[in-house]
């Protein structure tokens, strides 16, 4: 029983993840000197010091206004055909649907960073002079 966004929806979704990519990229290519070095340190501790994937993750939710029940539901919907993320058993529903919903994104987040920081560091070994 999955519904779909609708286009202007699932077009607004998509603008929120690109945003909050290109934000997360930059920060973490500034904080670990560069994208190859993001990209390691994103991948062998997502929620280390000068990573912390989940709380960049909640600070994009705020800046959206998507720190509610409705801001959930609508990450949610977004990310429908993805796996239930874990999230603690007990609490409200609007709480546990809160937190489906950041884990989900912060999922759908690392996934596209790391692509982000890939092609970057390919740009990055060019503007070095390393030749491919």
């Amino acid at each position: 029983m999955a519904t779909q966004l609708l286009p202007h929806e699932e077009q607004q979704f998509h603008f929120l993840l690109l945003t909050a990519v290109e934000r997360y990229t930059e920060r973490l290519e500034q904080r670990c000197l560069g994208p190859t070095a993001a990209l390691k340190r994103l991948r062998e501790e997502p929620e280390g010091e000068g990573i912390r994937l989940t709380q960049f993750a909640s600070a994009i939710f705020q800046d959206f206004l998507l720190d509610n029940l409705a801001g959930a539901c609508f990450v949610l919907q977004a990310l429908g055909t993805q796996p239930v993320p874990e999230t603690p058993k007990a609490g409200k529903i609007a709480d546990q649907l809160g937190n489906m919903a950041l884990a989900a994104f912060s999922t759908a987040l690392r996934a596209k960073t790391e692509e982000s920081l890939e092609r970057n560091a390919v740009f990055e070994g060019d503007s070095m002079g390393v030749k491919r």
